[in-house]
């Protein structure tokens, strides 16, 4: 049988704050842009007869900033969104941290190889 160490339950324990915060952070941020969005564009008319595509999203960090301090609804969706897909990538740097510093070679190599596909799916695919 195998016991936990004490470093391990205070790794899990952070690893599980900054889960939750980032999840609720998000979560906030994306309710606070969507009311926004609702008050300014809520009344407007829908034209079902026509087809309106969606533009594209920017997702670079300087395009969705710039329009959040102007207090633009969509782009304050959009940090909040960014915020969720942030966090299990900050969890993925906190671990392989937490694992270098408990010098646990075999995680700190899984956490770098699932980091790697995580960027690499981000920002090339």
């Amino acid at each position: 049988m195998t016991t936990i160490s004490s470093g391990d339950k205070r790794l899990e324990r952070m690893i599980s704050n900054l889960l939750r915060t980032g999840v609720l952070l998000s979560g906030l941020i994306v309710l606070v842009g969507g009311i926004l969005y609702m008050i300014r564009h809520g009344n407007n008319p829908v034209a079902y007869a026509q087809f309106h595509a969606e533009p594209e999203i920017d997702w670079s960090l300087r395009a969705i900033l710039k329009p959040v301090l102007e207090l633009k609804a969509r782009s304050i969706i959009e940090l909040g969104l960014l915020l969720l897909i942030a966090t299990p990538v900050a969890r993925v740097v906190f671990c392989l941290i937490g694992f270098a510093f408990e010098r646990d070679r075999t995680y700190v190599a899984i956490s770098a190889i699932v980091l790697i596909v995580l960027v690499f799916s981000l920002f090339v695919l």
